[in-house]
């Protein structure tokens, strides 16, 4: 079992049934100079961590951007990459994604040797993910980009096996993602039926638009909500899915 400092927070969020919030940005979206003016509204609204990743993204861009977010904040930066060259060490944790429900061995294992050098050299701390597509209304970036059919939205006890599968291989969280421009996302049932019988931490992300739509998932059992796509139509916000996001916490105690 991994020990580092973000994994252990991630457990604690899964063992006292708490959920966290995190920014997702995509270089290939966002220019190096808007990264100050992001990590701020993130440090305001007390965001819990920010993930970097996109799918086509050139490994340069990615290190400025983490760069100048880290001029103005202490939120940690965890790697969420799309290919094994979006590796770097200026980031604090990666996601280590294993694309368990797809059966492409590229993205099973394929990309994972080659990258296994660098990683391992990086000095990052790996968390290695089971990450399972969740079929989201659309065909999305990641869908198209592993050559994977994603598992139906309305198939939970596929999603549930899927997940059980990575856990006894050893994962240290799950991501269900509906993927970025879903136009649905996970449901709470399929949340919910995941979260309730696994023991490791669960990530969700993909077509969460609203804050609403934070609190429901977190409600149904998430241990950390990503958000990328309505930030970037709309920074502001990362202050009410933030508190979304804690509300629902404390509607748990």
């Amino acid at each position: 079992m991994a020990t580092g400092k973000i994994y252990t927070h991630l457990r604690s969020l899964k063992s006292q049934q708490k959920s966290g919030f995190a920014v997702l940005a995509d270089p290939d979206k966002i220019a190096p100079a808007d990264m100050q003016y992001l990590a701020r509204l993130c440090n305001d609204a007390g965001v819990d961590y920010l993930m970097m990743g996109g799918s086509l993204l050139m490994a340069h861009q990615m290190e400025l951007c983490i760069q100048r977010f880290k001029t103005e904040s202490d939120i940690p930066v965890i790697l969420f990459p799309g290919s094994s060259a979006q590796v770097t060490p200026f980031a604090d944790a990666l996601l280590y994604l294993s694309l368990i429900s797809g059966r492409n061995p590229e993205l099973l294992i394929g990309q994972h040797v080659m990258s296994a050098p660098q990683v391992k050299a990086s000095g990052l701390e790996v968390i290695s993910t089971g990450y399972i597509i969740i079929d989201g209304g659309v065909q999305t970036s990641v869908s198209y980009m592993s050559n994977t059919m994603p598992i139906p939205a309305d198939k939970p006890d596929i999603a549930l096996s899927t997940a059980w599968a990575g856990e006894m291989q050893g994962k240290h969280v799950i991501y269900l993602d509906a993927g970025s421009g879903a136009r649905k996302p996970v449901s709470p049932e399929m949340i919910r039926k995941v979260s309730s019988h696994i023991d490791i931490p669960l990530i969700v992300g993909g077509g969460i638009l609203s804050p609403e739509k934070v609190y429901e998932n977190c409600k149904a059992g998430a241990n950390l909500i990503v958000v990328g796509n309505a930030i970037e139509r709309d920074p502001l916000l990362i202050r009410d899915m933030a508190q979304a996001a804690r509300a629902a916490e404390s509607s748990l105690q």
